[in-house]
Parts: structure tokens; C-alpha cells; sequence
């Protein structure tokens, strides 16, 4: 959910800071960066199990895996002395959700092919430590097998205090924190006019991509009745933090009007010296007044604000930069399609055009009725007079043209970019996502179980 950032200690002395901390994210093109970020489950090949913070006996533990990892390019980020992060030598992490998935929340890279070499290296290194250790991991939106209470938590200081504080607002804010896995991209923008098109464009699209990357149709071992479970779990996690954010579509959107939906959203924590201290459900804006029950005449730094930003979980989230947050977590292929579809509708000026063209008399209940449908419906979800498969389908040939027109070819492949969304389009050609496939797997080879999605989805 986080990963380790510098610390800035500078005062928050009013609204117009924060409107500038995300104002400073603005890059001319030439400077615009891919960032990608997945998760997966880390299991024990003995009992699939999903694998404690320290391992009982010689079993493995994320600990060990972690430490594992640890090197030259690696170095271990703690907190009470435990590793729970892996800092890396090129701006990226690695890091952990609350019931043990692992994250790797990549560099800021320029092209796809970077993208998808950073995620082989990064599964390559994971699966040669599991080896070592008894371990196994794999690409899915949603636990399939075992309940909640079957899911170690993380020894991570925000996360005690989430934990304590998500049933008061949702009944699945748990689910989503220890049993669910997805995989995001985060991009850039030159101007305060360019984020608000490409918030637009990909709130609005969102329900598409969670159709297209659908793959958690299990849950404790049978079929849930959901094609995008993961996706289910954000509907009733909390209404302060959660949604598809009407105001985006309104007139006048822009860095103001995120900035005070951010102070808007009740805080969860203030981390000092290492320490995170609840203040669940209390204000920043009284925190910015000097307030803040437990910190009264304390004024907030600006890694108070960043850490607070990152305490909202819409389906597309700004901060310096624009995170998509909409997919599950998959197969290997998926973690490169997932970016070369964003960047392929955003990053290219025709493409944004098409994109927004697109979109252009699309209602805010129509976007929002797709959200709703989408976990259960995916590419079957109505839209008009047809379904979210044909808004796919144009979609790709955006993308498509889109990621024609970077011109980025691979340097060893010579093949453009366009490559990596060729998963997708067999998706579209078959008008089936991955988990209409598991289903059918379960329901036939699998013979009613979902025990060889461990070894058939692994990576």
C-alpha cells in the first residue's frame, strides 16, 4: 500500500502547500516515466499455506524471503526491527501487504520493454529464493482457498491500526487487505489540464481494464459468483475513501478540488521516530489548525500529507503522479499488458484524443453502473445497446494506435510495445477473461477443486 519514501519534515502552513506538493508533479513529455507495481501470495509448497511474517521450524517464512532478496541492489528497510522492505538501487521497492503479499513497486521507467524486463528479473530473483526455502508465489486477484483467519498479518505499524479500524466502516475492508492481489501502473502529466483528461479518461475506462485483468473467481475454495471478487471487496471497504469520484467529471476539477477531497478523507495515522499513532477517523484539516487530538499546537509535515494521500483507495488515485488501480493480479503476461494499456491510451496525444472522444457523452451514473456490474459481469457487463466487451474492443484499437505512434522498439526484440497487449486481444477475440477460464478449469479438469490453481497459476 506504501512504500518507503524520503522523509521531508517541511510544515504544512496551509492549503495552497498542499496544492503545490501535487502541482510539482508536472513533466515536460520527455520526462514522463511507467511505473509499475504487482502483487502476489507467497504460499508454502508443503500445504499452500500462505506464509507467516517468521516461519514455525524450518518452515519459510516472508522474513526469510525477504532477507533472501536483500543485496547489493536490494537494502532492507525496517521498522521495530523487523525487515518489512526492500529499498532498491534504482528508486524501486519491494514491499508488504498486510496478510504477507509481496510488492514490487517498480522503477520509473521509459518504456514497456523496461517494464516487463524489470518484472522478469524481479520474479526470477523471487522464485530463486522460494526454491530455496519451501516457497511458492502466484498471480491471482483473490485468495482461493483459505479464510481470513487462516491469513497472517504483517508486523507493520499502520497496518495494526487499519485493522483495528476497517470494520467500522465496511464489512469487507479486511478481505480486501489480506486477501486480495492486484496489479497497477502509475503515470505522469505535464499540466494540470493534461491530469484532469487522463482522470477522465481513465476513471471512465476503469471498469473495462477490471474486465479485461478479471481473475478471482474463488473464494475458500468454490466459485464465489464473481468474475473480479478482488474488485467486490472495494464496495464495501469504506465510502470515505473508496468510489469512482463523480467531482472529476464536474467543471472545475483540478489540483484544488483533489486536494480537498484528500482532506475530505478521514486519517487513519501519524507516523514519528518510526512509530505510527492512531488518530483513525480523526481530521487534517484540524490537524493543519493546530487540533489534532494527541498532537494539539503540532503542525503537519509534508510527509504527513504524502502518507495521508496515500490513505484514499478510489480506482484511480492522484498524487504526483496518476495511479490505475483497477486490475488483478495475474499471469506473468498480465503485469506487462496492464501498463502497455494505459500508456497506450494516455501517453500518445491522437490516442488521448480517440480515448476521450470515446467517452465524451458518457454519464457519470453510466460509468458508475458499470462499476457496480463489472465484479460479477466483467466483459458481459451491459453498456448501451451492447456490452463492456465492445468498449474493449474499441479501447484496445486506441491503445493499439497509441503505443504505434511512441515508436518504442524493444532493443534486443526490435518489436514495438504494441506486443504486450496481444494478451489482451485474445481476451477480446475470445470474450472470455481469465476467470471465465479457471472456471471452466474448476468445473471440468479440476474436477470441482481448487487445489491446481497453485500449480497452474504459479509463477
Amino acid at each position: 500500500m506504501s512504500s518507503p519514501s524520503a522523509v521531508d519534515s517541511t510544515l504544512v502552513e496551509s492549503k495552497a502547500d498542499l496544492i503545490a506538493y501535487i502541482e510539482d508533479g508536472n513533466k515536460p513529455i520527455e520526462d514522463w516515466r511507467i511505473g509499475t507495481e504487482h502483487e502476489k501470495f507467497a504460499y508454502d509448497l508443503k500445504d499452500m499455506r500462505p506464509l507467516p511474517f517468521v516461519g514455525e521450524g524450518d518452515g519459510p517464512g516472508i522474513k526469510c524471503l525477504l532477507e533472501g532478496l536483500s543485496g547489493p541492489e536490494w537494502e532492507p528497510v525496517y521498522e521495530n526491527g523487523n525487515i518489512i522492505a526492500l529499498k532498491g538501487s534504482d528508486g524501486g521497492s519491494v514491499t508488504l501487504e498486510p496478510g504477507g503479499q509481496l510488492e514490487l513497486s517498480g522503477a520509473p521507467l521509459e518504456n514497456i520493454h523496461q517494464t516487463c524486463n524489470e518484472v522478469h528479473t524481479h520474479l526470477d530473483q523471487v522464485r530463486q529464493v522460494c526454491e530455496k526455502i519451501g516457497a511458492g508465489v502466484v498471480g491471482l486477484g483473490f485468495n482461493p482457498f483459505w479464510k481470513r483467519s487462516d491469513i497472517p498479518w504483517m508486523p507493520k505499524g499502520r497496518y495494526k491500526i487499519m485493522r483495528e479500524y476497517m470494520p467500522k466502516r465496511g464489512t469487507m475492508g479486511l478481505d480486501m487487505m489480506t486477501r486480495t492481489c492486484t496489479v497497477q501502473v502509475n503515470l505522469d502529466f505535464s499540466s494540470e489540464a493534461d491530469m484532469v483528461r487522463k482522470m477522465r479518461v481513465a476513471i471512465a475506462l476503469q471498469p473495462m481494464a477490471t474486465a479485461l485483468f478479471a481473475n478471482s473467481p474463488f473464494t475458500e475454495g468454490k466459485p464465489n459468483g464473481f468474475l473480479s471478487y478482488r474488485s467486490q471487496c472495494w464496495t464495501d471497504t469504506d465510502p470515505d475513501r473508496c468510489g469512482m469520484l463523480p467531482f472529476v467529471f464536474e467543471e472545475g476539477f483540478g489540483f484544488e478540488r483533489w486536494v480537498d477531497y484528500i482532506l475530505d478523507v478521514p486519517m487513519y495515522f501519524v507516523s514519528r521516530d518510526g512509530l505510527y499513532h492512531d488518530v483513525s477517523g480523526k481530521s487534517f484539516r484540524d490537524y493543519m489548525a493546530g487540533r489534532l487530538e494527541g498532537f494539539e499546537g503540532q503542525m503537519p509535515t509534508m510527509t504527513d500529507w504524502s502518507d495521508h494521500m496515500t490513505t484514499a483507495f478510489p480506482e484511480v488515485r492522484l498524487k504526483k503522479f496518476i495511479e490505475m488501480r483497477g486490475a488483478d493480479g495475474g499471469p506473468w503476461g498480465n503485469l506487462c499488458a496492464l501498463p502497455a494499456l494505459w500508456v497506450g491510451l494516455l501517453y500518445d496525444s491522437q490516442a488521448l484524443n480517440e480515448a476521450e472522444a470515446l467517452i465524451a457523452d458518457w454519464t457519470v451514473e453510466e460509468i458508475e453502473a458499470m462499476r457496480d456490474n463489472v465484479p460479477k459481469l466483467a466483459l458481459n457487463t451491459p453498456f448501451r445497446k451492447g456490452t463492456l466487451l465492445d468498449v474493449a474492443r474499441d479501447a484496445l484499437a486506441i491503445c493499439r494506435t497509441g503505443l504505434t505512434n511512441r515508436n518504442r522498439p524493444g532493443h534486443k526484440s526490435g518489436s514495438l510495445e504494441t506486443e504486450y497487449i496481444e494478451q489482451l486481444d485474445s481476451i477480446v477475440a475470445s470474450g472470455k477473461t481469465f476467470a471465465e477460464d479457471l472456471l471452466d478449469s474448476y468445473h471440468g479438469s479440476w474436477n470441482g477443486t481448487v487445489d491446481p490453481i497453485y500449480e497452474e497459476c504459479h509463477y
